[in-house]
């Protein structure tokens, strides 16, 4: 392994991970004529496309196999270049699985200052990505780069589901559990992190664990809607599965797990703007009730990397509310 100067990668960077995602309500705006049926523009049937917002595009190519595609790529949210690429590269795959996929092969992308930082630390990103790759049993063959401003890396990841058996943010239906497989908080602890330089081994560890045995768990529990948690937070997820699935959901907040740390780092002031503007998003469609505006920003909190959000039972995983019947205006209810 070569060794190289230690750099602190997130101060190269104006936001950190799924939080410098560009907001849910002006991204909405931006691709809506986008949506809608346009016709055979491609072999096979599309299955998912933009019109939800789900996780990755699905096609189906034949009797019982669907392609499934997807790209993700952010700044850095950690200093350590090879665990920012083990965690971009996790973050990416994680939308394969929240389809009910399996990842084949990866590609991937790379922003790099090449004039500012060592191409030696870019070669540990993509080490990082790599390994991570192997862990699941993907396929890395090359991919782009360009000489950027700022550090961005992440994959694009192509996997094959069953397309009777897809994990889709449509599919919730009234009387459902929620289920989460990752506590919530790695967007205030990457927020402190960015801060002070502390390092959190365990939040490192939530965002490269792979959502790979989450999503067999949910299709071994029958389940069919899910979704993963990223940038726009617990709350901005469940909205645009409750809206695409023409439900209310309903979330317990003392059943909501959250990583060690979590609170202090929220009580200390350290909130990414990502977190705000997502809470500040779904506020107008949730009946949160006397629940307070700290809880909500956790439950907002931007997560890069973050669990699976399942609308069914999982062994092995906490419930933390229900979908029930719509109700007019309101798609998250918070008690």
């Amino acid at each position: 392994m070569v060794t190289v100067r230690q750099v602190r990668l997130t101060q190269y960077a104006h936001g950190g991970g799924c939080a410098c995602k560009i907001p849910p309500g002006e991204l909405e705006s931006v691709v809506a004529g986008l949506t809608g049926p346009t016709g055979t523009a491609g072999p096979g049937e599309l299955l998912v496309g933009l019109d939800d917002g789900d996780d990755a595009a699905v096609v189906r190519t034949g009797p019982g196999t669907a392609v499934v595609a997807t790209a993700d790529f952010f700044t850095p949210v950690v200093d350590d270049a090879y665990d920012w690429g083990r965690i971009a590269a996790a973050n990416a795959m994680s939308d394969v699985y929240a389809m009910g996929g399996h990842p084949v092969v990866a590609v991937n992308l790379l922003g790099w200052p090449r004039e500012v930082l060592p191409m030696e630390l870019a070669a540990e990103v993509l080490r990082g990505g790599l390994d991570v790759a192997r862990s699941a049993g993907c396929h890395v063959a090359g991919g782009h780069s360009v000489d950027d401003p700022e550090p961005k890396y992440g994959m694009a990841v192509t996997g094959l589901a069953d397309p009777d058996r897809l994990l889709r943010n449509d599919a919730g239906r009234a009387g459902t559990p929620l289920t989460l497989t990752k506590p919530l908080g790695v967007g205030v602890l990457n927020s402190r992190h960015k801060a002070t330089g502390e390092v959190f081994p365990h939040a490192v560890a939530a965002m490269t664990e792979l959502n790979r045995d989450a999503s067999a768990a949910a299709l071994a529990a029958g389940a069919g809607c899910a979704t993963d948690v990223t940038g726009f937070g617990l709350l901005g997820h469940l909205h645009k599965l409750a809206r695409a699935s023409g439900v209310t959901a309903f979330v317990e907040a003392g059943a909501v797990p959250y990583l060690d740390g979590a609170r202090d780092a929220l009580a200390a002031g350290f909130v990414s703007g990502g977190t705000r503007r997502n809470l500040d998003w779904v506020r107008p469609h949730g009946d949160f009730g006397p629940t307070t505006t700290d809880e909500l920003l956790l439950l907002a909190d931007a997560q890069t990397s973050g669990g699976l959000l399942i609308a069914g039972e999982v062994p092995g995983y906490p419930v933390i509310g229900e979908l029930r019947p719509a109700t007019d205006g309101v798609t998250i209810i918070v008690r």
